[in-house]
């Protein structure tokens, strides 16, 4: 790899506002990107903060909460509107 062209990769915590959960991993997202703010993790080392608006833990999707349309019936209003081929 070539110096001084990639980005600094390095342990930072993602925290979900809506679900009070963080979490460690590693990113390059660091310094200027999360606004320069910190936590102090369970180890007690600092680490840099993401503050995201969705996780795994608040997601439709992984939660179970997502809505099934009701695909069924917006075919027969289509069918209804434009008629069906024939």
């Amino acid at each position: 790899m070539r110096k001084g062209i990639h980005p600094h990769y390095g342990p930072v915590v993602f925290r979900d506002r809506a679900a009070n959960y963080a979490f460690l991993t590693r990113s390059t997202l660091t310094g200027t990107l999360t606004g320069e703010k910190t936590v102090v993790w369970e180890d007690g080392a600092t680490y840099p903060v993401v503050d995201v608006e969705i996780s795994h833990v608040s997601h439709p999707f992984y939660t179970g909460t997502a809505r099934v349309l009701d695909t069924a019936g917006r075919v027969e209003r289509f069918e209804r509107r434009y008629g069906k081929r024939g």
